[in-house]
């Protein structure tokens, strides 16, 4: 497709019903709970009714639906597992060989030892490393290592850490404790009321939080974990302060890397605060969508694991490490981390010019290469589903996040900003005309966070 402005042709093309994503979508709501097994690729985060919903190829930055359109990707690029790009060649040939080789064995392969190395270099406080597949399940490993190398349950966390029952736990306390984390509305039905009162939140940028959590369970905090950055950067002296609470009362102070890891250097973003933690989680990025989890830390934390009974069998299949070990490869080779924090700018400048070109209020948070665009209006929610909906229509997923991906180039991203400055426009003159943004929606508003689907 010829970069520049999407031709009206183009355009209108894009317009007609999506019919086979959304009828699947629906289809798949009646037989798979929820839909399908990851919250954030829902159709009803995006675009209700009308999000495309299923792919048939991916490659670099495109994304091809089950009709054959093609999209340029600003939605998520793999939910931020793609930094690499969809079906990136050097990283598919290796796995491709793996795989004709064998992907699974009774004994162990060797890219597990040669990536726990790896990662060991590129953090220099650390010593050892376990894997697993996901960062939800990462993060579970983490908690088990630090309770039983602390002898304690009680666990104070800020951020975002995945489905496992320790984290939804929180909510058994007050239903509202985790919405100010991430995302609003979990439910923790299914998870035991035995464990009310064992995980604690704290809000971001706020050590009297913390320090209230750890004056209220003296002596019975045996881990604290947190995102080291999510939507705003630490003010001064807070994640040095969590450490020091942490080194006050003999807690693990663990940093959830899942997200921001490999995104602005080629490591963890804690390394460009100079705060040390006791363990640091990996995922998403690392394996550039194929799947592959590591929890990286301090040799006389980690060997409590060995006490602990922490076994699968698919956290020894060989693609995963082989893709880590290409993926980190070609990071280096390619600073891969200078390009997404120069798109991440880019995308953002674009969002400002296009909003004060517009006279729309916005706000942008995250780091660079995961950047977060909100509406400062009445029905945000509308809004940011006109957008979508708009932007659909010119060839681009969208939606509140951007992950930024090595496979953009300048000139898509000058096509994405132009296409936004469009629909900006569009939202002012509508909302010129008065009444509620509702009116020119073509299906219901996105979902805000977790909910029953049917």
């Amino acid at each position: 497709m010829k970069l520049g402005i999407l031709s009206k042709k183009r355009e209108r093309t894009i317009m007609r019903q999506h019919a086979q994503g959304p009828i699947l979508w629906n289809r798949a709501k009646k037989i798979i709970p929820g839909g399908n097994q990851l919250l954030s690729k829902r159709s009803e985060m995006f675009l209700p009714d009308l999000w495309p919903a299923y792919y048939s190829k991916a490659k670099g930055c495109e994304v091809w639906d089950l009709e054959g359109q093609r999209y340029y990707d600003f939605a998520q690029m793999g939910v931020g597992s793609c930094i690499l790009g969809y079906a990136d060649e050097d990283v598919n040939r290796a796995v491709i060989d793996t795989i004709q080789k064998g992907s699974m064995c009774s004994l162990n392969c060797p890219e597990e030892v040669e990536l726990a190395k790896r990662l060991v270099s590129l953090h220099p406080w650390a010593h050892m490393v376990r894997f697993a597949r996901t960062g939800g399940e990462a993060c579970a490993i983490a908690i088990r290592i630090a309770r039983r190398f602390t002898g304690k349950d009680k666990v104070a966390f800020c951020g975002y850490h995945g489905w496992h029952d320790w984290y939804l736990s929180s909510n058994l306390g007050d239903q509202s404790n985790l919405d100010g984390q991430l995302l609003p509305g979990l439910d923790p039905k299914g998870v035991t009321r035995t464990l009310k009162n064992t995980s604690f939140p704290f809000g971001y940028n706020n050590l009297k939080e913390l320090e209230k959590i750890i004056y209220d369970n003296p002596g019975e905090i045996g881990a604290i974990i947190m995102e080291p950055v999510r939507n705003h950067n630490p003010q001064k002296g807070f994640l040095e302060g969590a450490r020091k609470v942490a080194d006050k009362i003999g807690a693990v102070f663990i940093f959830d890397e899942v997200t921001s890891g490999f995104r602005v250097n080629l490591g963890g973003i804690h390394l460009t605060y100079d705060v040390t933690p006791d363990m640091a989680v990996f995922g998403k990025a690392l394996g550039n969508g194929f799947p592959i989890s590591a929890i990286v830390g301090k040799r006389e934390v980690m060997d409590a694991a060995q006490e602990s009974f922490i076994s699968s069998t698919f956290w020894t299949e060989r693609i995963g490490f082989v893709a880590a070990l290409v993926t980190l490869s070609k990071m280096r080779e390619k600073r891969v981390q200078k390009k997404l924090v120069q798109y991440g700018k880019e995308i953002n400048q674009g969002w400002i010019d296009a909003a004060r070109a517009s006279d729309l209020k916005i706000t942008i948070s995250g780091i660079q290469p995961l950047t977060h665009i909100s509406f400062n209006h009445p029905e945000a929610l509308a809004l940011q589903t006109f957008y979508a909906q708009e932007m659909l229509k010119k060839g681009f997923l969208v939606g509140a996040s951007v992950y930024s991906t090595f496979a953009y180039t300048p000139e898509i991203i000058k096509e994405f900003i132009a296409a936004t400055r469009e629909v900006f426009l569009q939202i002012r003159e509508r909302l010129s005309r008065g009444g509620s943004i509702v009116h020119y929606l073509d299906g219901p508003i996105k979902h805000e966070g977790f909910k029953r689907l049917t």
